[in-house]
């Protein structure tokens, strides 16, 4: 008895023994394999970031659809002074043509993320820069105040189809090291698409009020042709391409966009994953999935979400509609109107000061794109709104100061105000402008990624939509500063959210930032279940 006991005892220390030797070399190999992975993806603990010039420019020829709405949105706010004579229209008639292109543009960002799944994003690209080339001509011929919604409509639809492809292609396309530098450029572009609106605004208003508001509009034709042909010489997502099985030039694209061939065959690796195609598939074209070609993914989305699909939807809606419900299109659309208000009267002073707007922003955009692979996402957001508040709370008090003073010049509020309207865009733009459009394609899956972006993209233009369309009633209703002092209540809100719901992403992989968002199982349930491990003579076994 003595000696089976001691024999059944020796073979257990030794299956003991040779266990812990085989946990102690799996050790050593998830630990090598992490280490090269990090050298491999050039992650930003390892030392300087490397930045591939092929992803770069690709980004960069994607990302530049976007300048499209910040022109449009730009431009209408010098051109609305005009249009308001031309066409004999009132307020009520004005902030709705200022305010509705971001209502159009649901129908683009909603139909945009199928059709991206159907003929790609590169071929979505090139869309989006024709219709709004079409939209661009017909608000400049505009005869009268209808055809001229008509071409917002239009035009709208472009911008929707731009907004949620720029920076899907951009995140599919970039390295998990650079990306938040490449997903940032579509910010990039809107606020040099703002630039350029006030520019022309500045540039056209002398001319006669028959044909500077048309030159204006119609001049957003003109890059939209350039970018809808600059955009055939880039190549097609490689998530895209693993979506349709055609591995062969998924790979030809990653090793031009990757920094390393390991880290190319470690991408592909985990798209293929990500999309259902098994491992040992390594054809040129395999067959995949139906639902990597978008099938089943608004059920999905929206009727039976997972937990952690819920948190993601929660995290990308909310963080598109606190970036607009915090004001930042008001300040763009009306500056004339807010600088009006705060004591400047003529037209070319107004575009004059409003141009220091646009400047401002593109300026700030320039370094947060330098700032986000650096410090990470949360710090650029929590920092970026709490200077939003500060400035919209100094802007409301500036602004309500003026109000109640009708008959005196008050030249130190008025800085007051034109400073923290500046300093309002220079914080939106280092941190909540870029972010939202870094952070959103981040997290979303890849099979959901097209028309979860969508989603961010329709609550992001519905709000900015609503408050376009509402600003002028609002104001008049509870005065100019009320509604400053009312935007910095939901950035507080905001605030609150971030910092609660939005965990960092920064140098993650695309296919493993899902994880983030997963609930944890709690400790007392991970004990649980290895105690079911046990031996075949009913002992627990060691784990």
């Amino acid at each position: 008895m003595t000696e089976h006991t001691l024999e059944k005892t020796s073979k257990s220390v030794s299956s003991s023994t040779s266990n812990s030797a085989k946990i102690e070399k799996t050790s050593n190999s998830v630990a090598s394999t992490t280490s090269n992975l990090a050298d491999t993806m050039a992650l930003p603990s390892t030392g300087k970031r490397k930045r591939n010039k092929y992803a770069f420019v690709c980004s960069l020829l994607a990302s530049m659809t976007s300048i499209l709405l910040g022109y449009d949105i730009a431009i209408m706010s010098g051109a609305i002074l005009f249009i308001k004579d031309y066409f004999k229209i009132n307020d009520t008639q004005s902030e709705i043509l200022m305010g509705i292109i971001n209502i159009y543009c649901l129908i683009g960002s909603t139909v945009a993320g199928r059709v991206s799944d159907w003929i790609g994003r590169r071929y979505t690209i090139v869309v989006a820069a024709a219709i709004f080339f079409v939209g661009a001509l017909m608000m400049g011929l505009a005869p009268n105040y209808a055809f001229l919604m008509v071409g917002r409509f239009v035009a709208g639809i472009g911008v929707g189809f731009a907004l949620m492809i720029a920076p899907v292609y951009t995140a599919e396309v970039a390295p998990a090291s650079t990306r938040g530098f490449f997903t940032s450029f579509p910010e990039v572009f809107i606020n040099g698409g703002v630039l350029l609106g006030y520019i022309s605004n500045f540039a056209f208003a002398p001319l006669p009020n028959n044909l500077n508001w048309r030159l204006m509009l119609g001049a957003a034709g003109l890059p939209a042709v350039a970018l809808g042909v600059g955009v055939l010489a880039m190549p097609e997502s490689p998530r895209w391409l693993v979506m349709q099985g055609r591995l062969g030039e998924a790979k030809m694209v990653l090793e031009k966009t990757s920094n390393s061939k390991e880290e190319a065959e470690l991408r592909l690796s985990e798209i293929k994953e990500a999309v259902g195609i098994p491992e040992h598939c390594t054809g040129d074209i395999v067959d995949v999935p139906k639902r990597s070609h978008g099938e089943g993914v608004w059920k999905e989305l929206l009727i039976r979400p997972s937990p952690a699909v819920r948190r993601i939807l929660i995290a990308s809606i909310g963080i598109h509609f606190f970036q607009q419900a915090s004001g930042i299109d008001a300040v763009v659309l009306y500056s004339p109107r807010i600088f009006e208000k705060a004591g400047i009267k003529s037209k070319l002073g107004l575009l004059g000061t409003t141009m220091a707007v646009g400047f401002t922003k593109t300026i700030f955009i320039l370094v947060a794109t330098m700032l986000v692979d650096r410090f990470g996402r949360r710090p650029l957001l929590l920092t970026s709104t709490m200077g939003m508040i500060v400035s919209l709370l100094l802007l409301g008090s500036g602004l309500t100061i003026i109000d109640h003073n009708p008959d005196k010049k008050l030249i130190w509020a008025l800085a007051v105000c034109i400073t923290t309207v500046l300093t309002f865009v220079g914080s939106f733009s280092i941190g909540l402008g870029p972010l939202a459009w870094v952070y959103s394609p981040e997290i979303i899956p890849l099979r959901l990624r097209a028309q979860g972006l969508s989603l961010g993209v329709a609550a992001n233009r519905v709000v900015s939509g609503v408050i376009g369309m509402t600003f002028i009633s609002l104001y008049k209703s509870i005065t100019i500063g009320g509604v400053f002092f009312l935007f910095a209540g939901v950035a507080i809100v905001s605030w609150v959210f971030f910092y609660t719901f939005l965990p960092e992403t920064q140098g993650k992989t695309l296919e493993e930032l899902e994880t983030l968002f997963e609930k944890p199982k709690p400790h007392a349930q991970v004990q649980l279940e290895n105690a079911r491990v046990n031996n075949k003579d009913g002992t627990r076994a060691a784990v």
